[in-house]
């Protein structure tokens, strides 16, 4: 009978959220010297990740550790993990971010431990397709991502191939070997070691993993700071006991080797079983549910990195405006993005403590005055009054807008929501508009279904809307007409201008909040609702860029998704998509709708709402600002939204 053959990868992250800087010596004394130890005392073939700006944090506060580490892993049984230079959520920043990260970070790793890591694990287990051909062009041999999450989404996959390396296929079908990584054995491996349950039972449940064919399973592969220490990021953290943690995960060890159903591989002899039967199967771990898996339990969905936090929405979007100022000067140096993959460092968006938050503030204001992005534009310069190209009329509280190659109607007693828009070129109905009250039979959805209009949602309170009557003023900028008005709320005013281009099939929808404080809860806009009658279901897909250079194409096979239908009371939304180009296009095989955000202004996520209906259907792409979960729980207020435009453009094509 073949053993199950184990291996472990241990997660080293001095940017951990809830550690202060000056507790990274003791982080280092109890959690990374064991580590080494325990390696060097049983010679044990254990992986090591970690960020290039967590090596050079080491290294300045303890050299000696980085010359233990190189030690082990250039002469002894330790293999190193790269993941970049900074952890941060690959499928929420831009393309070249990504790129930048691993080229800086694969440098940081040969200067400090004089070789380069082979294999890379997934930052956060924050998946998306478009990070493989980013990975393969660094350089990496294989990547380590969670199979729990995608084995859960497709269920075609035999349940047998977790225990094999496979092939991650990316959106242009480029591929990386995939070593799995287990969330459930980790969480079991953490409560052995902090006493909740015992040897016989953990040992028991490796061996169920077994059946007698040869397969690969993950002991461990997380945080190496819970044991023996406490990070303090929750309330419900296990107390430390009067037996070290690290001497009971070398018993661990020990009756692992004794054991004759186990032996112990490194992280890299995995790819030695992708010739096996079952293994080298080309997979797409997303799914149009799930268009990026991350690790865990459902609440540590990407929302968690983008819309929540202290105050996410409005550190990406200056992250976003320095990205974009850094593209504008080619000559800035790797210093400089270097500074930026820090700065977008995931623990910046989840538990951060004050201390760590404001000083990081700081260096976020350094580099700003550094490299001086430019202001954002206004809303409108009014030109001329009147334009050739356009013309405008009322039927009752509906106004018209028409141009040679569109058409616009607008609900003045909706906040001037649109209830149609044409590309006179694509289709002789609208492609986007109202689905109204009686649309659908299914009084589960017998509401009327909006376009272009914000929705703010606060626990226990009503909501917050622009969906009340308004008496819009026209002007012109060039060529193209502003419909603009002023919606009063009860925490501030928001200002709402439509642009309609004189010359294209375009408008652009354009909040500015007028707010001084926001509750926390949920802030969404844009609703671009699909006209049923002008796609058709069969084909229906949406497009975007999570992260790569290449789009990624989910189709939706009628599939019921809502990507914000809430995880618990706590977490508001159960996943998006990261339009790291700005974009996203909802359509079919013959046409489609572009929507474009300026992150730049806002760094809003995407989330799909998509239901078959009777014969027809639902189909929404909802843009998010605000979200909810228990990164965000201790924050009362947001101030992110004064004077905050959010601006999405809508274009179409075939």
């Amino acid at each position: 009978m073949n053993r199950l053959c184990l291996f472990s990868i241990f997660h080293l992250n001095l940017m951990f959220s809830s550690i202060e800087e000056e507790q990274r010596s003791e982080v280092i004394q109890r959690c990374y010297w064991p580590l080494l130890k325990l390696i060097r005392q049983f010679q044990l073939p254990i992986g090591i990740e970690a960020s290039g700006y967590t090596l050079e944090s080491i290294a300045a506060i303890d050299p000696t550790w980085i010359a233990e580490l190189r030690v082990l892993c250039q002469d002894g049984p330790a293999q190193f993990i790269g993941s970049g230079y900074a952890q941060l959520i690959g499928p929420l920043v831009p393309a070249a971010v990504n790129q930048a990260n691993q080229r800086i970070g694969l440098q940081t790793y040969e200067k400090i431990l004089g070789f380069r890591p082979q294999l890379v694990l997934v930052n956060e287990q924050a998946y998306s397709a478009g990070m493989v051909p980013i990975y393969r062009q660094a350089g990496y041999r294989a990547i380590i991502m969670e199979w729990d999450n995608p084995g859960s989404n497709h269920a075609d996959w035999d349940t047998n191939w977790r225990y094999l390396p496979q092939y991650a296929v990316g959106p242009d079908n480029s591929t990386l070997p995939v070593i799995w990584n287990k969330s459930i054995p980790f969480q079991k491996f953490q409560r052995y070691t902090h006493g909740e349950i015992e040897l016989p039972e953990y040992l028991d449940f490796l061996s169920s993993h077994q059946n007698g064919d040869a397969r690969t399973f993950a002991l461990y592969g997380n945080d190496a700071e819970i044991f023996d220490f406490r990070p303090g990021r929750f309330h419900t953290e296990a107390g430390l006991g009067t037996t070290s943690e690290w001497q009971r995960i070398a018993h661990l060890y020990q009756a692992v080797m004794a054991d004759p159903r186990f032996s112990l591989i490194g992280p890299q002899k995995v790819l030695d079983f992708l010739d096996l039967p079952g293994a080298g199967n080309r997979l797409r771990l997303e799914t149009a549910e799930q268009p990026i898996p991350v690790k865990k339990q459902a609440k540590y969905n990407v929302v968690r990195w983008g819309l929540t936090g202290r105050d996410d929405l409005a550190l990406n979007t200056t992250c976003w405006r320095l990205y974009q100022a850094m593209v504008d000067h080619p000559d800035c140096s790797d210093n400089d993005w270097q500074e930026l993959c820090y700065l977008w460092s995931s623990d910046f968006r989840t538990h951060i403590t004050a201390s760590r938050w404001h000083a990081m503030q700081t260096r976020l204001a350094t580099l700003e005055q550094r490299l001086a992005p430019p202001p954002l534009p206004g809303i409108a310069c009014p030109g001329h009054i009147g334009s050739k190209n356009i013309t405008t009329w009322h039927e009752g509280s509906i106004l018209v807008i028409e141009t040679p190659t569109q058409k616009l109607r607008l609900n003045q007693r909706r906040g001037l929501a649109i209830e149609a828009w044409w590309d006179k070129s694509l289709s002789p109905v609208p492609l986007i508009g109202t689905l109204p009250h009686g649309y659908f039979d299914d009084i589960q959805y017998g509401m009327d279904y909006y376009t272009g209009h914000f929705v703010l949602e606060v626990a226990g309170q009503h909501k917050i809307t622009d969906l009340v009557a308004v008496e819009p003023a026209l002007v012109f900028d060039e060529n193209d007409l502003l419909i603009s008005t002023t919606i009063q709320t009860s925490i501030g005013p928001v200002t709402k201008t439509i642009r309609v281009s004189a010359d294209a099939a375009r408008l652009q929808i354009t909040h500015q909040f007028h707010w001084r404080s926001c509750p926390l809860g949920t802030l969404r806009l844009g609703h671009i609702t699909l006209n049923p009658a002008a796609f058709q279901s069969e084909s229906l897909f949406y497009r975007t860029h999570n992260g790569g250079y290449a789009p990624e194409t989910f189709m939706l096979h009628g599939e019921k998704i809502n990507h914000l239908t809430p995880v618990s009371t706590l977490v508001s939304a159960n996943n998006g998509l990261g339009m790291t180009s700005g974009l996203t296009e909802i359509g079919d095989a013959s046409h489609w709708v572009r929507i474009e955000a300026d992150k730049s202004s806002a760094a809003v996520t995407g989330h799909i709402v998509h239901a078959p209906v009777d014969d027809r259907y639902l189909y929404r792409l909802v843009v998010s600002a605000m979200e909810m979960d228990d990164t965000a729980c201790h924050v009362q207020q947001r101030s992110c939204f004064h004077e905050r435009q959010i601006r999405l453009t809508i274009s179409s094509g075939s």
